[in-house]
């Protein structure tokens, strides 16, 4: 009983955190289901992708109610995400636990130095950017320009989306990430769609929101076969998330973007650094 309220605390403020950052809240519930609660690897794993399910469905309708995230973009990435989790889930059980601790730890380092290292650009400034940058192109040959015009199509009010190729590269890259960490993607797929292809930070949050639980459903299929899940631990920390994830998604609009950056990158440091003791223990 005590360890099922437990359960639903911490499945509360994982899914808060993850609502808010478009991670699911993978990135802390794998640690704290290893670290505090003592379950393997993988089976933490396995309850960390029913989670991120249960947090995209929360979160995700209010996102797409207040028209903020990017559902045309997030389902063309999502399809390529998928593929690499699926990949990832066959691959999940061969790889030995330390190994994958490790990749946990690398991951997380970089991408908290990549999000720290960007810095916002005024909206006006944005904007008035990349219609100047495109009169100046010149024009490409005609096999170029349906391909122009679907990545236009992708964009948003106020921004343009860039380096397609690249994200579609980094959104395999999360679906085998998801499946071997239980992180949803989010925290790759977030910093790829901001950094990388010139989407604002906070319809990068929402956009992951709409892609992690496809993502992790992927996954969790394999896990639920191999026998990864374990329902007395899933059941109270998937309700704590939906919870968690049902108030963040509602306050997200309130906080300013320097304070969820600097909580993205606080997260991520703290969980690499419990990651790496468990890794070399």
């Amino acid at each position: 009983m005590t360890d099922g309220l437990l359960l639903l605390v911490a499945g509360a403020g994982a899914g808060l955190f993850g609502s808010l950052l478009g991670l699911g809240g993978g990135i802390l519930i794998v640690p704290l289901l290893t670290l505090a609660f003592g379950l393997p690897l993988l089976t933490a794993v396995g309850i960390s992708l029913i989670c991120v399910i249960v947090t995209s469905s929360a979160a995700a309708g209010v996102f797409l109610e207040r028209r903020v995230a990017n559902l045309r973009l997030g389902m063309t990435l999502e399809l390529f995400t998928a593929c690499g989790a699926m990949a990832g889930g066959l691959v999940a059980f061969l790889l030995p636990e330390r190994l994958l601790e490790g990749l946990f730890t690398a991951l997380l380092v970089y991408v908290a130095i990549t999000m720290a290292r960007r810095r916002d650009v005024a909206p006006s400034v944005a904007v008035a950017q990349t219609p100047s940058a495109a009169a100046v192109e010149a024009p490409g040959p005609a096999t170029e320009r349906p391909a122009r015009a679907f990545v236009d199509r992708l964009s948003g009010p106020g921004y343009q989306v860039e380096r397609l190729g690249f994200g579609v590269i980094g959104s395999v890259f999360a679906g085998v990430a998801s499946a071997l960490l239980g992180i949803g993607g989010g925290l790759i797929k977030v910093p790829v769609m901001h950094v990388v292809m010139g989407v604002p930070l906070r319809v990068a949050t929402a956009t992951s929101n709409l892609m992690i639980g496809i993502t992790a459903s992927a996954s969790a299929i394999i896990y639920l076969l191999r026998g990864g899940i374990d329902p007395y631990a899933a059941a109270p920390t998937a309700i704590g998330v939906f919870i968690g994830a049902s108030v963040g998604s509602r306050i997200a609009s309130r906080i300013d973007l320097r304070l969820l950056r600097g909580l993205f990158v606080a997260i991520l440091l703290y969980t690499a650094w419990q990651m790496l003791q468990r890794a070399i223990a």
